[in-house]
C-alpha cells in the first residue's frame, strides 16, 4: 500500500477535449495540477482517430507545465482501446472510463504492460460491487487512483441529485483509502455556476476527495482553493509540527495541544498538510 501523504497533491484535474487543438494548447497555462486529455466522451465517432493522432503533440506541449499528463482513452470492449493506449505510452497516466472490474483492468495492462499508472473511472452499479477486488489488484495492476464518473453513474443508477450519489462517492473514496489510492471527485457540469461548483467541491473534500475532475478552465482555481488547505489550517499544522518537536513531547504518543488531545495520527496529517502545499509551490 503506497503512504498517502507521499502522493502528490492534485487538487484539479482537467478534462481537454481531444478534438480541440486551440483547448490542448491553452491548457498547459491554467495551472490544473492533472490535465487529461480526453479520447472519449470530448471525442465523437467522426472525431476519434484525429483526437487520437494529437496525443504527440499535447504532451510535448504540456511538458515542463507542472501537471501530470495524463490521456482518457476508450473503454475496454469499445475496439478503440487498443490504439489508444498505444498512443498513450509516453503519458504520465492512462485514465480508463467505466471500469467494471479488475477484468477491464488487467486488459488494459496487458495493452501496456510497462506503461504508465492507470486510473479508473467508476461510473457503473457493477464497478461499486467490484472496488474491493480492484483495490486488492492494485499494486499489481499499477492502479494509482479512482476517479468518481457521477454523470454515468446517476444515469445508471437512474437517480437525480447529487444526495442521491452520496453513499456511492463515500464508498469510492474508502475503497481508494483503503488501498492508498488518490480518490477524484466527479465533475460540476454547470460551469459558468460558481457558486455551486464551490459547494459540491466543498462537499467533496468532507467525503475525503482529494480534489476534483473538471470540465471548463474556468473550474480550475475554484477547485485549487477548495481542496488545497486553508491558511488557518497550514498555520494549525504548523504549530501541531512545532509542539511535537518539543523536548517534552519527543516520546509521547499523545499530546495537549490548543483544548484538544493531538495524537501521533494528527501529527501526520499535519506534516502532510505542509508538505502539500510545499509541492504545490
Amino acid at each position: 500500500m503506497t503512504d498517502q501523504s507521499s502522493i502528490r497533491l492534485i487538487r484539479s484535474a482537467l478534462f481537454v477535449p481531444g478534438s480541440r487543438p486551440r483547448a490542448i494548447e491553452k491548457a498547459a497555462g491554467l495551472g490544473a495540477d492533472m490535465l487529461i486529455l480526453d479520447l472519449e466522451d470530448a471525442a465523437g465517432p467522426e472525431e476519434k482517430s484525429a483526437a487520437r493522432g494529437r496525443v504527440d503533440d499535447a504532451l510535448a506541449q504540456w511538458a515542463g507545465c507542472g501537471a501530470i499528463r495524463a490521456v482518457r482513452v476508450n473503454g475496454i470492449g469499445s475496439g478503440l482501446e487498443g490504439g489508444d493506449i498505444a498512443a498513450a505510452r509516453g503519458a504520465d497516466a492512462i485514465v480508463l472510463p467505466k471500469v467494471e472490474s479488475v477484468t477491464d483492468l488487467q486488459a488494459a495492462r496487458l495493452l501496456i504492460p510497462e506503461g504508465p499508472p492507470l486510473w479508473a473511472m467508476i461510473e457503473t452499479p457493477g464497478a461499486l460491487f467490484h472496488l474491493r477486488e480492484i483495490g486488492e489488484a492494485s499494486a499489481a495492476l499499477g492502479l494509482a487512483g479512482l476517479i468518481a464518473g457521477t454523470n454515468d453513474l446517476a444515469k445508471a443508477l437512474k437517480t437525480t441529485g447529487r444526495a442521491a450519489l452520496v453513499p456511492h462517492l463515500a464508498l469510492i473514496v474508502a475503497a481508494a483509502r483503503g488501498w492508498g489510492l488518490v480518490p477524484l471527485d466527479g465533475v460540476y457540469n454547470a460551469y459558468q455556476d460558481g457558486d455551486g461548483f464551490a459547494a459540491e467541491a466543498a462537499e467533496g473534500k468532507a467525503l475525503g476527495y482529494t480534489g476534483k475532475t473538471l470540465i471548463h478552465p474556468s473550474q480550475v482555481a475554484g477547485a485549487n482553493d477548495a481542496f488545497g488547505p486553508s491558511q488557518d489550517e497550514i498555520a494549525r499544522a504548523k504549530r501541531l509540527v512545532a509542539a511535537f518537536a518539543l523536548p517534552e513531547h519527543a516520546e509521547k504518543g499523545a499530546i495537549p495541544f490548543e483544548g484538544t488531545m493531538a495524537e501521533r495520527l494528527h501529527l501526520a496529517e499535519a506534516v502532510a498538510i505542509l508538505k502539500q502545499v510545499k509541492d504545490a509551490k
